[in-house]
């Protein structure tokens, strides 16, 4: 990669691609456990710093850093009680000023998340607005009376359970969290608070970071007449475990204004050119049209959602996600991800209770095969920290949970811990060379070790090298990273789409199951294994193994570039 220099703290950039975002991807890394440098058994600012050449080596764009911000740490960092100030707990300033100038040599860009629909309670902002009415802040959150028996305004739920309304007695008033109680909704229709927001941003952005993940937009606005949300009935007839399913959220969150204010966004940041910004569409109906909404006309640069994520593993339903992000606004872009730090592991929750997980080599091809389509799509791609070394879902033992999700639903939930866990460095050593403490913030699984990052880069047969080969086999393919996606008929359980760009078409195939499984192909052209399971053509046919992935190129002329790339990734 070439590194694009600036020149410290003043936030002065040249030479960049204003569009480098477009097909980029992005290495998330959770601060809390990626690598701790100081021995407390937290990661922090300098632990991510030593180790970016693990992520650079990758082959990645970027870097997004979740919330490092100073925080009560409630809901581990989005509970934000200062948005320009390092929390103690992950360094200093100048530990951070030294990440991005060594992400910058490394050739990644910096994204940092921005928690703009909530604050902590303890913020300032928040310690003002509720001891009176008549205050500076009394407006930059949302406050409602009480019903005339005393209830809260309406019937609207949390996310984190029970109502979304809590009580304030010096106001008389109600204040709005779509989360945790110690997380008061922010009133983003008052000028000044968007104001003292964007002032927020123009700090980090000055310091040099190349963009914003921004956390939560569907729960940016509400509908302001506070009306009661329609109840929708559970699935199956089943009750569900998290109430907030028993509501269709038509008034709580995905309000119209929202477009207006995302446009608000863009043109404050389009003030540092090359700068970018990525929003979190909540998993509510219709998320793949929202993030092609909120990203086109010059709003979002780009969008993702985890409805993906909350849906089944099959051909059928991977098909009618993509044919939804088709049939979305032409001019959005979507950001793909497989796993995150609110989500279940993929490689555990797409394999959960099926009769091959158990069988070692079948799994292995599944991961192969999830790196191969993740990184066909097209759009952008967000990878999670431990993706890349096919790490399993943690199951911890109540005892040492510490997110008050799964706390609050537990066994039933388990919530975030499980795929929060700390990234295993070296096997055989202590907490896999991720802290000298004692202990962790969060065990270290014992089943992690065997899949540390110095035990896969010493095999070349790993899954850390196939993600390396398959991101040079993308940056080599243009069509991958810029082409169209057109989407082919295929009989369960292959899904297959062309990506086409210009004379380029690339036919992209996946067997979604532990079964081989075929796909007539109705021209010769030159085939690449996606996860070098010996697939081959015969007779028009496209033969793929369990769990493979084969790309079908139509433009020979052009593979030999492909083909290059591939084997200098060897």
């Amino acid at each position: 990669m070439v590194s694009d220099r600036r020149d410290g703290l003043d936030g002065l950039v040249s030479g960049i691609d204003p569009d480098w975002w477009r097909g980029a991807v992005i290495y998330q890394i959770y601060p809390w456990s990626f690598a701790d440098s100081n021995g407390d058994g937290i990661g922090d600012l300098r632990g991510i710093t030593a180790k970016l050449d693990h992520v650079a080596g990758l082959g990645v764009d970027a870097i997004w850093i979740a919330p490092f911000f100073t925080s009560p740490m409630q809901d581990f960092g989005y509970d934000v009680s200062d948005y320009c100030a390092v929390d103690p707990r992950f360094g200093t300033l100048a530990d951070f000023d030294a990440l991005i100038a060594r992400a910058h040599a490394l050739g990644l860009k910096l994204l940092i998340d921005q928690v703009w629909s909530h604050s902590s309670d303890q913020h300032p902002w928040f310690r003002s607005s509720r001891a009176s009415r008549d205050n500076a802040h009394a407006d930059w959150y949302v406050w409602a009376d009480p019903r005339p028996d005393g209830s809260p305004p309406n019937n609207w739920l949390s996310v984190f359970g029970g109502a979304a309304w809590s009580w304030e007695p010096r106001r008389r008033q109600y204040y709005l969290h779509h989360f945790l109680s110690c997380q008061p909704q922010l009133n983003l229709r008052h000028e000044q608070v968007r104001a003292a927001l964007f002032d927020c941003g123009r700090f980090w952005l000055e310091r040099g970071v190349d963009g914003f993940r921004l956390d939560a937009v569907d729960f940016y606005l509400h509908d302001p007449s506070l009306a009661d949300n329609p109840a929708a009935a559970p699935a199956g007839g089943i009750l569900p475990v998290k109430p907030f399913r028993l509501q269709h959220h038509l008034h709580d969150m995905m309000h119209g204004e929202t477009s207006a204010l995302l446009d608000e966004i863009r043109r404050f940041i389009d003030g540092w050119p090359g700068r970018t910004t990525l929003g979190e569409v909540s998993s509510e109906v219709g998320a793949l049209g929202r993030c092609a909404g909120y990203t086109a006309d010059r709003k979002l640069h780009m969008a993702y959602t985890m409805r993906l994520l909350r849906q089944e593993l099959s051909a059928g339903a991977f098909h009618a996600a993509l044919d939804e992000a088709c049939q979305a606004d032409p001019g959005g872009w979507i950001c793909w991800a497989f796993s995150n730090h609110d989500v279940e592991r993929a490689v555990t929750r797409w394999s959960a209770g099926r009769d091959w997980a158990s069988d070692a080599m079948l799994h292995d091809r599944f991961a192969r095969m999830l790196v191969a389509l993740l990184l066909s799509l097209k759009g952008s791609v967000c990878l999670y920290q431990g993706e890349e070394l096919g790490l399993p879902e943690a199951v911890l033992p109540e005892t040492s949970l510490r997110d008050p999700y799964g706390i609050a639903f537990f066994p039933e939930f388990r919530g975030r811990d499980g795929c929060r866990t700390p990234l295993p460095w070296r096997a055989g050593v202590p907490h896999a060379g991720f802290t000298d403490a004692a202990q962790p913030w969060l065990p270290m699984p014992a089943e992690h070790h065997a899949l540390a990052v110095d035990r896969q880069e010493s095999d070349p047969t790993a899954l850390l090298h196939v993600w390396r080969r398959m991101l040079a086999w993308r940056r080599a393919r243009p069509e991958l990273v810029h082409g169209d996606l057109v989407l082919c008929h295929a009989a369960e359980p292959v899904l297959a789409f062309e990506r086409v760009l210009g004379l380029r078409r690339l036919l992209c195939a996946f067997n979604l199951s532990a079964r081989p499984a075929a796909l007539a192909i109705a021209a010769p052209g030159v085939l690449f294994d996606g996860n070098a399971l010996g697939i081959a053509v015969a007779a028009g046919r496209l033969e793929l193994p369990p769990f493979g992935a084969a790309f079908v190129s139509f433009e020979a002329a052009l593979d030999q570039i492909g083909a290059r790339a591939m084997a200098a990734a060897e």
